[in-house]
């Protein structure tokens, strides 16, 4: 990872989650006609290559999209780098295996340059920080990725700091919340989880709002402002089991909760979407 002066201080100075949020590109190309002794298409550069794995991967043909894919990934395209982690970490379109994903999203974390990037893969980059700090957290067993919680806490810490990635704010909360790797700091974990709780990550949210709710980690109780940050999260969280907690949580509070308790959360959480809708207006 080649990162400036400016950006390499800050990098220094329960649940966890990568939350793949990066957007399909709607990319085009034209794949050269291949030959019976060239079964594999031929490209003009990375960068074709690249549109044209997306586009096969779209209409299903995982076999060819890989192949352009890895073309690509080989030609230093971010996209495509993540892309294939992602197809690796799920088991999407190919055999699950967390190795792979690992490498390539640590392909992108190690020639990130912050001076020397196009804008439009920040998003992808941010993810493979994330990626690469999750597997950080344990390891990979049977494998030469052994956990690392230092190198974890580096990568959250640089994907907060320099990107206001909300999953990379949660995952650092955690840590510092549980004293994971790093001293215990509740005062620093309640930053992050309410920064993220501001750009509506769910999981951040419904901790923070246990937390508000209970007056936990050193915090002053606040019921009405725990339960509306409960409520959004519940209103997000899905049936799945990944989520009970959120229900548990929300229904804990919701329980114990005094009439005044849910009045002046509905007021907060009045004011919260209305102050949302302006954010988003203004953008």
């Amino acid at each position: 990872m080649r990162v400036s002066s400016r950006v390499a201080f800050a990098a220094i100075c329960g649940i966890f989650a990568i939350g793949a949020v990066c957007p399909v590109l709607a990319l085009d190309g034209q794949q050269a006609p291949a030959t019976a002794k060239a079964p594999l298409p031929l490209f003009k550069n990375p960068n074709e290559a690249q549109r044209k794995g997306f586009d096969l991967y779209r209409s299903g043909d995982m076999a060819s999209s890989v192949e352009a894919l890895k073309f690509a990934a080989d030609g230093g395209q971010s996209a495509a780098q993540w892309k294939l982690g992602r197809m690796y970490a799920d088991g999407d379109g190919v055999g699950r295996d967390d190795v792979k994903a690992f490498q390539y999203f640590s392909r992108i974390v190690e020639n990130f340059d912050d001076d020397d990037h196009l804008r439009r893969d920040i998003p992808f980059v941010s993810n493979a920080f994330v990626a690469v700090g999750v597997y950080s957290l344990t390891g990979i067993p049977n494998s030469a990725v052994r956990r690392d919680l230092s190198r974890a806490l580096e990568m959250f810490e640089y994907a907060a700091m320099n990107f206001g990635d909300a999953n990379a704010q949660f995952n650092l909360a955690r840590m510092y919340l549980d004293g994971s790797g790093v001293a215990k700091d509740e005062r620093l974990a309640v930053k992050w989880l309410s920064s993220a709780a501001r750009n509506g990550h769910m999981d951040s949210q419904a901790l923070l709002g246990h937390l508000l709710f209970n007056g936990r980690a050193g915090m002053q109780r606040e019921r009405a402002r725990g339960l509306m940050y409960l409520t959004l999260a519940r209103e997000a969280a899905s049936t799945a089991k990944k989520d009970a907690w959120i229900i548990e949580y929300y229904q804990a509070a919701m329980d114990s909760a005094a009439p005044r308790d849910r009045e002046m959360a509905l007021t907060y959480l009045d004011g919260h979407l209305k102050n949302t809708v302006v954010s988003q207006q203004r953008r």
